[in-house]
């Protein structure tokens, strides 16, 4: 029996799916499924759900490009319901916020939650910049920088790495401190691409980073 059959649904024939970010364990969002979005989502690799208000199919980051790659799939002590941990590119919510769970109750209110601080929104640029990568590994878009040091290769990519590293020490020297930011910044980018290819994670580097302490 498929594990679509297997599942309980709805009078609607559908599912709840409690989407959550595999790295962090943070719920991200909920939508419903039903067997043929399931099949499609275990097809894909990505989250395809039912749209209950249009009446469609719909993949996750398909009109935004932030995907939800699917890690793994857990089902409830009454299988009808699904815990479903991705990859999340980008924000998870159409309010460009990163999970659709950004109110919370006080006092009687709906308020927003408070922003965590600004050093963690910012530091979470390079693991979007990192999943961009990724995507663009898995999904090519033709004219895409990216795609083309892949197609290129290792070399290419360190040849990149050994250019940009250059070019930071020749801005240093100038003192020049635009150039300088401009700069790093790209070596920051291939350097992510370096660590796409070689299957390192950001995270493998921030306990480095924290061992080194």
């Amino acid at each position: 029996m498929q594990f679509e059959e297997q599942l309980k649904y709805d009078k609607d024939g559908l599912i709840p799916a409690v989407i959550q970010d595999y790295r962090t364990g943070s719920v991200l969002m909920v939508a419903y499924m039903n067997k043929e979005s399931i099949r499609r989502t275990i097809e894909t690799g990505k989250t395809v759900f039912w749209s209950r208000s249009r009446q469609k199919y719909w993949t996750k980051g398909e009109t935004s490009g932030h995907f939800q790659y699917v890690k793994n799939i857990q089902v409830d002590c009454d299988a009808d319901c699904l815990l479903i941990q991705v990859e999340q590119v980008g924000a998870a919510c159409h309010t460009n916020n990163y999970s659709c769970f950004y109110r919370e109750y006080k006092e009687g209110q709906i308020v927003e939650k408070e922003k965590k601080p600004e050093s963690f929104q910012k530091a979470k640029v390079l693991q979007d910049v990192y999943d961009v990568i990724v995507d663009r590994v898995k999904n090519p878009r033709e004219g895409s920088y990216t795609n083309y040091l892949f197609t290129k290769g290792l070399d290419k990519m360190l040849k990149k790495v050994g250019e940009e590293a250059a070019e930071v020490i020749i801005a240093a020297k100038n003192k020049d401190a635009g150039e300088i930011r401009y700069e790093v910044a790209d070596l920051l980018y291939h350097l992510l691409v370096v660590l796409v290819e070689r299957g390192i994670t950001l995270d493998e580097i921030y306990e480095e980073l924290e061992n080194r302490r």
